[in-house]
């Protein structure tokens, strides 16, 4: 198993101090820039140190938000690229539907490709509903323009020939020629998120890495598409590296400090979803039949436990996150256990996303985090034999 630690580089002293939304619309003048400074530079202290520990590493982007300061992840991709050693580096995500230059996009990609030696694996995403009216653009169809970008990358970064002229109904360019191209051949590995089972089975067909977000154990049903998608290619059942679960991690020598630190990184769950109503669904960022089907009450809560008890992520316990396979929290024994139980049940996952840091926790706090799980629960988890499954019911 490849464990990536992440953090959303949250600007946390704004998020008690705030009229009902923390992104979008939550005035600047709430942030401190020596302080937002700080942070910057502990977080990539932190990153820095996960290196060290053997750990991959992991960084995204929002926009107009105090959840998470990565507004131009690529600044973040530089830094790491050159800065750390080891790790793979992953960007997840990087928005390609509602960027108006996927050449840009392409350049930016193979540069830190180059600087890291090799270590990048692109994570391209959809985006969340709130990034539509940071970026000024229409969610309308988005993913038309995600699919058409990303055709549009790949074909950059995979042509050495000669300049290509490129015309599609999103974008077009007369000259196309990256310098320089990327490290990896053909390029850096693809990966996305989903929580869609259409998506799924697409991004099966496809190969790609698939990342799921707080499914809980929701998440089998997802997998199950995937391997009838990757299957349907005439290729045998997908192996364990070609899954992804981002999870929140508090270990702990024993199991009351363990809660307490559960209790801290809980908190981006808390925080992540406070925003104003009128961004959280504008229109055309989902479809008709799922517009429908929300207002029927019909679309089920995306986080269950095994048991299939809807678990709400914001307002859930310690406990409840952990029944729903959302936190893995405990000491170290209890750790392993519950990632390894989680992994058993989805048929393998071979890419821990840890969050391992969010909210308020202090440098301290986090390193310890991060030293123990390297020490006493990824030696193990490396020895782990996943399973490898082919679709059926969860």
């Amino acid at each position: 198993m490849q464990v990536y630690h992440f953090t959303e580089q949250p600007y946390y002293p704004a998020w008690n101090n705030h009229q009902g939304s923390l992104r979008v619309n939550l005035p600047n003048s709430v942030c401190d820039p020596k302080v937002a400074g700080d942070l910057l530079h502990r977080y990539y202290d932190e990153w820095k140190i996960a290196d060290e520990l053997g750990f991959n590493i992991m960084v995204n982007e929002h926009h107009q938000t105090a959840t998470c300061m990565s507004s131009t992840v690529i600044v973040g991709l530089s830094v790491l690229a050159r800065e750390t050693k080891n790790a793979r580096i992953l960007v997840l995500g990087y928005p390609i539907g509602h960027r108006p230059d996927p050449l840009r996009a392409a350049e930016e990609l193979s540069t830190i490709d180059v600087i890291s030696r090799g270590r990048l694996d692109m994570g391209f995403i959809k985006g969340v509903p709130y990034e539509f009216a940071a970026s000024n653009q229409n969610p309308v169809g988005v993913m038309d323009r995600f699919w058409e970008a990303h055709d549009f990358i790949i074909k950059a970064m995979t042509s050495h020939d000669a300049p290509f002229n490129w015309e599609s109904e999103h974008f077009h360019y007369r000259q196309v020629n990256v310098w320089p191209r990327p490290w990896q051949e053909p390029h850096p590995p693809v990966w996305s998120t989903t929580g869609s089972k259409s998506n799924a089975r697409v991004l099966g067909e496809r190969g790609y890495v698939m990342a799921t977000l707080g499914t809980g154990y929701n998440t089998r049903a997802l997998y199950d598409v995937y391997r009838e998608g990757y299957m349907s290619k005439g290729r045998p059942a997908p192996g364990a590296d070609r899954f992804a679960y981002l999870g929140l991690v508090a270990v702990a020598s024993n199991k009351r400090e363990a809660r307490e630190r559960g209790e801290r990184v809980a908190s981006y769950l808390r925080a992540s979803s406070i925003v104003h109503l009128p961004f959280r669904n504008p229109p055309g960022f989902l479809s008709v039949d799922d517009n429908a089907r929300l207002l029927r009450g019909e679309t089920p809560p995306r986080s269950y436990t095994k048991d299939r008890r809807v678990v709400n992520m914001a307002t859930g316990s310690v406990q409840d996150l952990i029944d729903a396979g959302i936190l893995f929290c405990g000491t170290p024994d209890q750790v392993y256990a519950q990632i390894v139980d989680f992994c058993d049940y989805c048929g393998g996952m071979g890419n821990l996303l840890m969050m391992g840091h969010a909210g308020s926790m202090s440098h301290a706090d986090t390193v310890e985090n991060l030293t123990l799980f390297a020490q006493e629960v990824f030696p193990r988890l490396k020895e782990y034999q996943q399973p490898v499954a082919t679709a059926s019911a969860a």
